[in-house]
């Protein structure tokens, strides 16, 4: 049959062909559901009003619930506003059968499920027909539903105002008044559970839409109520909803905190008290403390709201406490024969323990703090070991949150820890090496510094532990938490105990035990650096027999293992002690590379690790291997995230816990899924590809046209950061590389046009990236990685290239003003307290990034275009000289002098226009009181003394004025001033050598010798030193003074110089030698004896043998 008959068929008058093909749509056979789906569409293409209506036949007439709730489903779809949206092409006829259709189906009696899919529908239709009055009828019959008596009625009107208010909530706002009623009664007299848990979620989804607080504020009297709903359905044994409504109240706590504010107290008592409840279910009081933590994770919304409730918070960490003492001790944990370090844990442990650390960080240590001092001495004082043990892992999971106030305590903290190392009970002396480890990471390098005579001896000790072998490869774990954060210096004179023990566990029975001192081993290596060169020969065997022997599947991770730490052994010794060893393990990784691996192979991922260590350790020695690891780590890097996608609300709901290695994300109404591993590997070959660029330079050449174009559109991965930073970074390196390979002439024949083709690929993706980035931290990388791009190959750029990346400065600047408003927004706030204070000073820190990379890429691209870069610096104009006002940060207003300084010296005459605008800022910030600001401005009146002619004459008296300031400042040698002092005595330099008219020359210049030498700004020391020896040179009299009387000095400043490291060019250095020479030749005996007595004895011997060589 034609595909003309058949459609006939399917629309013609009889039913049952069009119910046949809705049901072929749900088949589970694939080729009988693509063809039904090719049918479908061709009905919606010629014919959507007879399809439409054909649907709207079934939802009345089909026997079949499934087929209905599909055509309900189908409708939608096709009345979504999407790139098929057919409301439009409908007839009038149809769109009103349609509608009514709708309508009359809700109110007949149907299934729970059908009726959501219903409601479904008719909120998709409403959401994009409402808001232009196409449906008068809907919201006089949704508040007529929900006056009548039938519950079913009344939920399904609650559902479509429920996802009305998520669509277009600015249609119901109008009736504020009629709902604000109509809520009041349901949830006050309503006696059936279903309607008041819609009609909750309806209320809570209408106070989101609101825009303002006092709208908001009209339905604060309902809270009462809404709480109501929770305890009549705990009163009444009816937990499934109480737990529905507890969602509902932790989505509005999410994301409106406020609203709770003034009925705080009785909200969250009743929540703790659900918490403490021992007779209700797990998942019911789980979801209270949820909402709990949930208010205090709230900061931007209702910053310091929780910490104003002390004696609540303690009442919630006691119940976090006890959540913790739900812990079995299985003979599983003490075998250790497996991974499962969790045995014995319960949901209840598991979640108090994340609690704890949520808790922590969202109301930091000088809350936290106070509470944990006072209840867990309690808890280690008591004698059952469960109690020790919640101690310690408490301890461990606060650190993080409490970190700044524990640092003030930490000797009472580390005797804590340290005290339970001696415990009877394995499982306690676990907990404490645990928090060992956590310290040592949140609290370090601190704990490092000041405890690493008590805590390195302790671990040792428990490495000992024989009969408890969990707890000796816990302790070989935390030596790496400890030496991660470690110098070479503190690990020097333990390492000789600690490496021969971490060798005797190499050889321990148990692979755990094992798999921990090959990690401790790497680490200790990686931090001791060249001190690990006398445990080399030791150590090694050893690493290469696991790396030969362990092949069998159970020791996947054990070989894994040992190749990080072969690599970063290798890397700590250097390549002359590890290059025979590197050959061997290189041949063992290359037969690896070759063979059959599964794809949960953890080997693969530490396999790409290892190779690029080692092309770290041998440099352009390991271009050979490069054919070998290329094709696979491309393949990593190349790889799909494995997702799954589902509709948020979709009774297949993705099952979060039963999988470890998926994450799932909630956008809009889909739920998608993504399995985590894959993201990893992918994000460490991205960063591996970056290390090889970077290493190998020039020999990645061969590499970058299949790199290029794997990493640049990565630069948009948005499902994992690590991936889109390890794509920023390697952007200028390929760039690098490419212009290197040419102009070493590397290139296989290509020349400077592709690395323009290079250019023109990776400078604007980026642009775009930067401009779509959500993350603050990202975009200061991404501007940090164009600047360097810019620098390697910015003059290769076209005009409209330039454009975008003013047009992304701009943005970049005005969105981060907007941010930091809001923020300022935030300081606001009722309960905003010093704590919020410090976070938003350290958010405001993040900021400061990005204006200094602001400013660098406008300092690239000044430096590169020089005039052809003003018109669009005189665009800019608007955005920067807000930068330089008093209600700014020392670092903008910084910046923003650096970026007139750049236009100066690069621009010169055509820089002319700016002066009267931008300096009188320099000249008043020369005494500002951040030295960074000060260097920045007095760098500046040296640049504009250079080039500014007869416009900076007329200033010179205020400059110096404003220079001697900062010259005579008592502690202007200070560490931090001594920036801004160099910069101001090159300053000086310049106005004696280009304004030497305008100025009294026989005072000033003198005053400008006695200054030299300078050893702070080396970049300015050699420019001032030289320009000393051309004014020698010339013999400049009032550089030599009246009879020669300064020349003393210039023999001593020379003296320092030449002695000094790296204060004159060698060129400089040279010219003074001679100098010297003719002094010595010329000069009167008694005048050279006495220049020379007046030098230190070391200078007089430094310079004998220098004048003699």
């Amino acid at each position: 049959m034609d595909q003309q008959s058949q459609l006939a068929l399917l629309l013609g008058s009889d039913l049952a062909p069009f119910e046949t093909l809705i049901s072929h749509l749900m088949s589970s056979s694939n080729d009988q559901r693509s063809h039904a789906e090719l049918l479908f569409n061709l009905c919606k293409q010629s014919d959507p009003d007879s399809l439409c209506l054909k649907l709207g036949h079934l939802l009345q007439s089909c026997n079949n619930p499934e087929t209905r709730a599909m055509a309900a489903i189908l409708l939608r779809k096709l009345l979504t506003r999407d790139d098929s949206y057919i409301w439009p092409r409908l007839n009038i006829n149809t769109q009103s059968s349609l509608k009514s259709v709708l309508l009359s189906q809700i109110q007949v009696q149907a299934t729970k499920a059908l009726s959501k899919k219903l409601c479904d529908t008719v909120s998709e239709l409403a959401s994009s027909i409402l808001p232009e009055n196409g449906w008068p009828e809907l919201l006089p019959f949704m508040f007529q539903c929900v006056s009548s008596d039938v519950p079913r009625l009344q939920e399904s009107a609650f559902l479509i105002f429920a996802q009305l208010s998520q669509y277009i909530g600015d249609v119901l706002t109008p009736f504020i008044k009629d709902l604000h009623a109509v809520f009041l009664r349901c949830l006050s007299e309503s006696s059936n559970p279903d309607v008041k848990i819609a009609a909750l979620n309806a209320l809570i989804n209408f106070i989101q839409c609101l825009t303002t607080s006092s709208d908001r504020d009209r339905f604060q009297d309902l809270l009462p109520a809404m709480m109501r709903t929770l305890t009549e359905a705990l009163n009444n044994g009816n937990e499934a909803t109480a737990q529905e409504a507890l969602e509902l109240l932790i989505e509005l706590a999410e994301t409106e905190p406020r609203f709770l504010r003034r009925q705080l107290v009785d909200v969250v008592g009743s929540m703790l008290q659900i918490a403490e409840a021992e007779s209700l279910e797990e998942g019911t009081r789980h979801l209270a403390i949820e909402f709990v933590i949930t208010l205090a994770e709230a900061r931007e919304r209702a910053p310091g709201m929780m910490r104003k409730l002390p004696q609540f918070i303690s009442r919630l960490f006691a119940i976090l406490m006890r959540m913790l003492l739900d812990i079995e001790d299985e003979p599983a944990w003490h075998g250790a024969e497996s991974e499962d370090e969790d045995a014995g844990e319960t949901s209840n442990y598991s979640i108090g323990q994340e609690c704890l650390d949520r808790l922590a960080i969202s109301l930091g240590g000088n809350t936290i703090l106070p509470v944990a001092s006072e209840q867990l001495p309690v808890y280690l004082a008591a004698p059952e070991w469960q109690k020790h043990h919640a101690a310690l892992i408490a301890l461990a999971q606060i650190a993080e949150g409490c970190a700044k106030v524990m640092l003030k305590n930490l000797e009472q903290v580390v005797s804590m820890v340290l005290n339970s190392f001696h415990d009877p009970h394995p499982r306690v002396r676990w907990a404490a090496i645990n928090a060992i480890g956590q310290l040592s990471t949140d609290l370090g390098p601190d704990l490092q510094n000041q405890y690493h005579h008590r805590v390195l001896p302790a671990l040792a000790a428990a490495m000992d532990d024989f009969q408890n072998p969990r707890v000796q490869a816990h302790a070989a774990s935390a030596v790496l938490n400890f030496s991660e954060n470690c110098t070479p210096e503190i690990l020097a004179p333990y390492l000789d105990g600690v490496v021969s023990k971490l060798l005797v566990l190499l050889q321990n029975g148990k692979q755990m035990v094992q798999e921990g001192a090959l990690t401790a081993l790497a680490s200790v290596a990686d931090s001791s650096q060249e001190h690990f060169q006398k445990y080399y020969d030791a150590v090694m065997p050893y690493l290469k027999a696991i790396l030969v022997n362990a092949t069998d599947k159970s020791n996947r991770m054990l070989r894994a293992k040992s190749m990080e730490c072969i690599s970063l052994v290798g890397m700590a010794v250097g390549k002359e002690k590890f290059r025979d060893d590197a050959k061997q393990v290189m041949e063992v990784l290359m037969s690896l590379q070759g063979s059959q691996m599964e794809t949960d192979d953890p080997t693969i991922s530490y396999m790409l690790q290892a190779w690029a260590r080692l092309c770290k350790c041998l440099g352009q020695d390991f271009l050979p291997y490069m054919s070998v690891v290329m094709p696979p780590l491309l393949q990593s890097a190349q790889l799909k995230p494995d997702v799954t996608i589902t509709s948020a609300d979709s009774d297949n709901e993705i099952d979060d816990s039963d999988d470890e290695s998926m994450e799932t994300i909630t956008l809009g109404d889909k739920r998608i899924g993504i399995k985590t591993s894959v993201l990893e590997e992918k994000a460490t070959a991205c960063n591996m590809l970056c290390c090889y660029a970077d290493e190998l330079k020039e020999g990645f050449f061969p590499w970058i046209d299949q790199v290029a174009p794997t990493l640049v559109p990565l630069l948009k991965f948005y499902f994992h950061e690590e991936v889109r930073k390890a794509a920023v970074s390697a952007m200028p390196e390929l760039l690098r590389s490419a212009k290197l390979a040419v102009e070493k002439g590397m290139a296989q024949g290509r020349n400077e046009t592709y690395v323009k083709q290079l250019t023109d690929y990776i400078v604007p993706a980026l642009v775009e990236a930067l401009h779509k980035e959500p993350d603050t931290e990202i975009c200061a990388n991404m501007l940090d990685a164009l600047n360097e791009c810019l620098q390697i190959s910015g003059p290769l750029l076209d005009e409209s290239q330039v454009r975008s990346i003013v047009d992304e400065i701009k943005q970049a600047i005005t969105a981060s003003s907007s941010r930091k408003r809001e923020r300022a927004e935030r300081a606001k706030g009722e309960d905003f307290d010093a704590e919020e204070s410090e976070l938003i000073r350290e958010e405001n820190e993040q900021e400061e990034e990005v204006f200094d990379q602001v400013g660098e890429i406008l300092g690239t691209l000044i430096k590169t275009f020089k005039v052809s870069f003003l018109p669009f610096f005189d665009e800019l104009s608007s955005y920067l000289t807000p930068m330089w006002g008093k209600d700014k940060t020392a670092e903008e207003r910084r910046i923003a002098i650096c970026i007139f300084d750049d236009v100066a010296e690069q621009c010169r005459e055509a820089a002319l226009k700016y002066y009267d605008m931008y300096l009188p800022f320099v000249l008043e910030a020369c005494n500002d009181e951040n030295p960074d600001v000060r260097q920045a401005a007095v760098y500046g009146l040296g640049v504009c003394a250079e080039f500014g002619g007869s416009i900076f004459k007329s200033l010179v008296g205020e400059a110096l004025s404003r220079l001697n300031v900062v010259i005579r400042d008592p502690n202007a040698l200070q560490p931090e001033n001594v920036m801004a002092y160099d910069n101001a005595v090159s300053a000086l330099g310049k106005i004696c050598l280009f304004h030497r008219d305008s100025i009294d020359a026989a005072q000033i210049v003198p005053a400008w010798l006695n200054c030299l030498p300078i050893k702070g700004d080396l970049i300015e020391a050699k420019v001032v030193h030289e320009q000393l020896c051309s004014m020698v040179e010339r013999s400049d009299g009032e550089v030599l003074g009246p009879n020669n009387q300064y020349l003393p000095k210039i023999v001593a400043v020379f003296a320092e110089v030449l002695c000094g490291k790296d204060l004159a060019t060698e060129q400089t250095a040279s010219r003074m030698v001679n100098l010297l020479r003719q002094l010595q030749q010329t000069l009167p005996p008694a005048t050279l004896a006495s220049t020379w007595s007046s030098l230190q004895p070391q200078q007089q011997l430094a310079l004998q043998s220098i004048l003699s060589s």
